[in-house]
């Protein structure tokens, strides 16, 4: 069982049209100011999916290049990007979420930057098995997979779901869940159960608990790390997960 918990704080993904839901950080200033305040809260790791003036999705690489150095600059977390085109790569992230494909495994091997494998059904897992068998590891020589439970046609959110995940990962494998909308509470307590890792964020959950809208990313970083503390596994520091995932190896 791990000493410590990596959270992972995913604080733009989501969009909706729904007045009771929080502006999402959209400007740089906003993004660091975000970023900030979930570090001193307990998150070690941000997965950035970067969007423009107007809130929507940009693979604008200027704007991604600035946004990781933003937040380089302003924090010691580690900047996971979230997946996209190759070229967007050249932002030069310390981490980058990914589907299972043996191009961006061998691209993200080349370019020195961690995978973290993004799963949100079981057949994934066989098939990034596969991948490590024919391709061999990624760079780093940690595997570490995200689980994404309860999207619709996906991998329910529930104690069953998370069990056959772990049986099916990789050897040696760590890996990160997050649970989307009702799914968060019992994917985080599993997760956390079964010496996981939790992901948070205004990307996966909108609602703090019934009838009440999240107030901010902080606010769900703080429960993560309530609930990791109370697990006696606390949250990581950025150093530690970058040894956790072999950030920086030789």
């Amino acid at each position: 069982m791990p000493a410590t918990t990596m959270i992972t704080v995913a604080p733009t993904g989501a969009e909706s049209a729904r007045s009771d839901v929080p502006a999402l950080p959209v400007t740089l200033d906003e993004l660091v100011r975000t970023a900030r305040s979930c570090a001193d809260i307990g998150a070690s790791v941000l997965h950035l999916h970067v969007r423009d003036a107007e809130g929507r999705p940009t693979l604008d690489l200027a704007y991604l290049t600035e946004a990781v150095a933003a937040l380089r600059e302003s924090t010691d977390l580690v900047v996971q990007l979230a997946g996209g085109p190759v070229r967007a790569l050249d932002a030069d992230p310390d981490a980058a979420s990914c589907p299972v494909s043996p191009e961006l495994h061998t691209v993200l091997r080349d370019r020195r930057i961690v995978p973290a494998y993004r799963i949100d059904d079981l057949d994934q897992l066989a098939t990034l098995r596969r991948l490590l068998d024919e391709y061999g590891p990624p760079y780093g020589e940690r595997v570490h997979c995200t689980l994404v439970m309860g999207l619709p046609g996906g991998m329910p959110g529930t104690v069953p779901a998370l069990a056959a995940a772990l049986q099916a990962l990789p050897p040696e494998a760590t890996f990160t869940a997050t649970g989307v909308g009702a799914a968060t509470i019992p994917v985080m307590l599993a997760a956390l159960a079964a010496g996981g890792h939790l992901r948070v964020g205004l990307e996966d959950t909108l609602a703090y608990g019934p009838g009440q809208p999240v107030r901010d990313n902080a606010q769900l970083v703080a429960r993560a790390a309530g609930l990791a503390r109370i697990a006696q596994r606390p949250p990581a520091t950025p150093a530690e997960v970058r040894t956790l995932l072999g950030i920086g190896a030789a």
